[in-house]
């Protein structure tokens, strides 16, 4: 997008778009990523003013290139390793390039995704049984007695055969070459665009990202396959535009954007390191829903939940019981401000549904840029204690991995 502008600006940011800047086709863009809570375009005298949710990464507009840089929690260098914690993937060795790559989030991600292909090319591409129907001067396969009578009415110099070879044209392949193409419209880095074609030229033809997603989906990992589960991951990133568990755009709404939600990032964070916490101690995650869910009804409308992100079940005193803890991950400035009454009152609920009637408690786990930071809430009334609130701050300049000793020593101590 070498002739695009581009517009930096860091995530809660504003930035002002003349009206020359933006096309009626990247209004209905913007304004269909409004609706999802990704940004917020609203219009101006002169021309129209951006700004920039909880939302990361690139988005390629027709005439300019906007970059939505980390500021909040998670600073550029550690956005990479944290994501990758998220997904359950190894840290990239383009993880340190974010302070010297002027394309960042977009180009570290292909990056990452290049690295898992060539690994991948290296080994040697995963090859299984096709099934073709040709036109072959000879017999291969079995000849096609139907297509070569009504075609060929009798003819043997080109016979219709059907084979069954192994072949590279996999959907396993397939997806890889979609997200290298994705990757590509994305990169302005003319050294990786290269790098991106030139292994490219190692993988079958792509298909339309729609259709790689939903072979994405079908995916069952094996023996077989198991070794291209993370290039799968990346390649699941960048053709979703983003999404850590959802689609962020529709089809169509954000052509040669890549953006990340960070609240779905926290997220995905918190439910790794709260279940890395308790699973040296037997600890594990349970479902919140169906049986364990806290569910309201006789409301209008269709009846309602209250789920934590996280639900702990812990080994108690008497190994014969359990114990349930209710973690809920904020993506909030509890660093430099309260829990807000409607956090206390969201966990309050949790810890009287969940935890044990003489000791209700919560924990909160929200980023903390610069150091851990442990605090508990104790929320009384005048008939008596009514819960504990945990709020714990993750250290986010550090590795994810340090933070789960933390947490076990504050909460398990």
């Amino acid at each position: 997008m070498p002739d695009r502008s581009e517009i930096r600006l860091g995530e809660y940011e504003s930035a002002r778009l003349g009206l020359e800047q933006l096309t009626p086709r990247d209004v209905d863009r913007l304004h269909a990523l409004q609706a999802r809570g990704c940004l917020t375009l609203y219009p101006e005298r002169t021309g129209w003013r951006f700004k920039a949710d909880a939302t990361v990464g690139v988005l390629g507009l027709d005439r300019i290139r906007l970059v939505i840089e980390p500021k909040f929690a998670i600073p550029g260098t550690q956005l990479m390793s944290w994501l990758a914690y998220a997904l359950g993937a190894p840290i990239p060795s383009t993880a340190r390039r974010w302070t010297t790559s002027p394309d960042g989030y977009a180009d570290l991600v292909a990056a990452a995704l290049l690295e898992q292909c060539e690994k991948l090319v290296r080994e040697g591409l995963r090859r299984d049984y096709v099934r073709r129907q040709n036109l072959e001067p000879v017999l291969r396969g079995r000849l096609d007695v139907a297509a070569q009578a009504t075609r060929r009415y009798g003819q043997l110099d080109q016979l219709h055969v059907r084979t069954f070879d192994r072949e590279t044209d996999i959907w396993d392949n397939r997806v890889l070459a979609t997200a290298l193409k994705v990757a590509l419209a994305l990169t302005t880095s003319s050294e990786l665009a290269r790098a991106l074609h030139g292994i490219a030229g190692a993988l079958p033809h792509p298909a339309t990202p729609d259709v790689a997603l939903r072979a994405l989906d079908r995916t069952r990992y094996t023996r077989l396959n198991a070794r291209y589960r993370h290039a799968h991951t990346w390649a699941r990133l960048l053709l979703r535009g983003g999404g850590v568990t959802d689609l962020l755009t529709d089809r169509g709404t954000a052509a040669g954007g890549l953006l990340l939600a960070m609240p779905a990032l926290w997220e995905a964070v918190v439910r790794r390191l709260a279940t890395e916490t308790v699973a040296p101690h037997g600890g594990h995650a349970v479902p919140s829903s169906g049986r364990t869910g806290i569910t309201v009804r006789g409301d209008v409308g269709n009846t309602s939940t209250f789920r934590p992100d996280v639900l702990l079940s812990c080994p108690g005193r008497d190994t014969a019981q359990r114990t349930l803890l209710p973690v809920d991950a904020k993506y909030k400035r509890y660093d430099r401000h309260g829990v807000s009454a409607a956090d206390i009152h969201q966990l309050l609920t949790y810890s009287a549904g969940y935890t044990p009637g003489d000791a209700p408690s919560a924990v909160i786990i929200h980023p903390q840029p610069g150091g851990h930071a442990h605090r508990t809430l104790d929320v009384g009334s005048p008939r008596g204690r009514l819960g504990s609130i945990h709020v714990l701050g993750i250290n986010t300049h550090a590795l994810p991995e340090q933070a789960t000793e933390w947490i076990r020593s504050a909460l398990l101590q």
